[in-house]
């Protein structure tokens, strides 16, 4: 028997997919950034859509792909983590967060992609957001109301705040990636307004002075390039990147910071400053949580507990951050910044197992599509993760893209 839906109920789903993207740029303050639980109106969305999604699976529209069934080893290696964790209430909101980042939201989203206009709706909010925190970006720098970076407020963040310092980079990496692939794949004065989109956004990108998010829009661009594989699309690199210089070195917009950010790479390995010094010691204290809970790990969302059992002696307590929002701050350090050794240490093998399963399936049915987009997606997202894990409302925009990046992944976009 087949249910029924309201025509309003059946166009709707992928408005909500947009508006979880929106809602994220409305700046969202808390006084505890180590709250277990924080709610934003995003969040609301995506519950929403997760809710009408369900209503339309029910109602027999459409039917889910056999190759949805990638999501089951995510769902049974954190369940089987939160099972075994010793202290399951601590791990429950971490359980929880990781069905709604990984697996719900990207479910939902394939399933209210029924028709290309959709695909637009949702790849056209990732744009706007992206446009928007670009400017407010661009605002801070410019009037020096930014988070603070070597003593000046200088450093791009959006409506995100310094508490989020990586949000805004996230957000404009993927309204960048999807203008860009427009770029290469449209023509004429569509392809350039395309092109001059990336190229603009790539100022707030630079401004935001995160150098793991440069780094994953690089090799995103590369293969980008690589999948297209045209002159054409070694011109309009060239084009993108002078248009990046002109922009912000040709008007002399935080040059000197911005140079000292970029040679602080290749310093980070051999005289690594206090912010890489904590990271590398994070990335070990992961590492021997996994030792002592090698198969489904310590439990969801108990790194931050367990953090000073087995951390280093030159662990830094936290990091400084200040804006004018939030004022001077002094923000623990909860996680290991390395979405592959957080699921290590929480997960276990068997977490990791299934998140590389994941991740791996989506690029390799990806290629075969050939998709540009959702390729230059993927490829930034696995990257980023090497630098970054999940956390803040930024992270609802990931899941989105995921659902985009499933989406193409099992089906194709839809007609």
């Amino acid at each position: 028997m087949r249910v029924l839906l309201p025509a309003s109920l059946a166009r709707g789903p992928s408005l909500l997919a947009a508006a979880t993207v929106l809602l994220t740029c409305l700046p969202s303050r808390t006084d505890d950034p180590g709250s277990a639980v924080h709610v934003t109106m995003a969040d609301g969305a995506s519950v929403a859509l997760v809710a009408v999604a369900a209503t339309c699976l029910v109602a027999g529209r459409p039917r889910l792909p056999l190759r949805a069934l990638v999501l089951t080893p995510l769902v049974l290696a954190v369940t089987a983590a939160t099972l075994t964790s010793p202290d399951a209430l601590t791990s429950l909101p971490g359980y929880l967060r990781f069905l709604q980042v990984f697996v719900l939201i990207p479910l939902a989203v394939m399933i209210t992609l029924r028709r290309r206009e959709d695909v637009w709706l949702v790849g056209g909010a990732l744009v706007a957001a992206a446009a928007v925190q670009g400017v407010v970006g661009c605002y801070q720098a410019f009037t020096g109301t930014g988070a603070s970076y070597g003593g000046e407020r200088v450093r791009a963040v959006g409506t995100f705040g310094a508490l989020d310092v990586m949000g805004m980079a996230t957000v404009v990496s993927y309204g960048l990636i999807l203008l860009f692939a427009l770029g290469l794949e449209l023509h004429g004065r569509q392809r350039i307004a395309a092109l001059a989109g990336a190229g603009l956004l790539t100022v707030p990108l630079v401004l935001s002075l995160s150098r793991g998010t440069w780094l994953a829009l690089l090799c995103a661009a590369a293969v980008m390039l690589v999948r297209y594989g045209a002159r054409t699309a070694a011109r309009v690199a060239l084009v993108t990147a002078a248009a990046a210089f002109l922009l912000v070195f040709g008007f002399g917009v935080g040059s000197d910071t911005i140079g000292q950010r970029l040679a602080s790479i290749t310093s980070s390995f051999s005289q690594p400053d206090q912010s890489v010094s904590d990271r590398y010691s994070l990335w070990e204290t992961a590492g021997a949580m996994w030792t002592h809970h090698p198969l489904t790990g310590v439990g969801p969302r108990r790194f931050a507990e367990l953090r000073d059992t087995y951390a280093p002696t030159g662990l830094s307590s936290g990091s400084d951050t200040d804006d004018p929002v939030n004022g001077f701050t002094r923000q623990p350090l909860l996680s290991p910044h390395n979405m592959y050794l957080l699921v290590l240490s929480e997960q276990g093998v068997l977490g990791l197992a299934a998140f590389a399963f994941f991740f791996g399936a989506l690029l390799v049915w990806t290629f075969r599509r050939s998709g540009v987009a959702v390729a230059g997606l993927l490829t930034w997202q696995v990257v980023d993760f090497a630098y970054s894990d999940i956390g803040g409302a930024p992270t609802l925009v990931m899941a989105v893209t995921l659902g985009l990046a499933l989406t193409w992944a099992t089906n194709g976009w839809p007609r």
